[in-house]
């Protein structure tokens, strides 16, 4: 059982790192990215299924020191955070903007519009890529206590 923990940990660590840097170039280059997000969710469910792997280990009576499972637990709530700023970033570009709702923006010329969806998108992929990166390094450090 640790065996498999310890493969999952690492499946963790490589989706997340793989959706950082692919989220952090899709950023940089400002592309519209689906991969990027299956990347992320994909690495949001195994570090999901990394702590209750966890978990039924601590239940077996495995020994971890505190830091470890700080460190595992740690990128659940980082996601859920993350999640949390990621829903309100529209509403922080439209107030930015001066839009009171989604619905004015279809007021706006084509041109305007496309440039608030872009604001919106670029907002959200990098809140999301730099959840990505705090995610990895709170494994690489949990892995590290182990």
């Amino acid at each position: 059982m640790k065996e498999v923990h310890l493969v999952v940990g690492v499946v963790a660590i490589a989706l997340n790192a793989a959706a950082a840097v692919y989220g952090a170039f899709c950023w940089w280059r400002v592309r519209r990215t689906v991969l990027f997000w299956r990347l992320l969710r994909a690495g949001q469910a195994v570090v999901v299924i990394e702590v209750a792997l966890g978990g039924v280990l601590l239940a077996l009576g495995q020994k971890a020191s505190s830091l470890h499972v700080l460190y595992g637990i740690l990128p659940v709530l980082v996601s859920f955070i993350a999640e949390q700023f990621r829903v309100a970033s529209a509403q922080m570009v439209l107030d930015s903007r001066g839009i009171e709702s989604a619905s004015a923006v279809g007021e706006l010329d084509s041109d305007q519009q496309q440039a608030v969806v872009i604001a919106i998108i670029q907002r959200e992929l990098g809140l999301m890529v730099l959840a990505a990166i705090v995610i990895v390094v709170l494994l690489v450090r949990a892995a590290g206590t182990a």
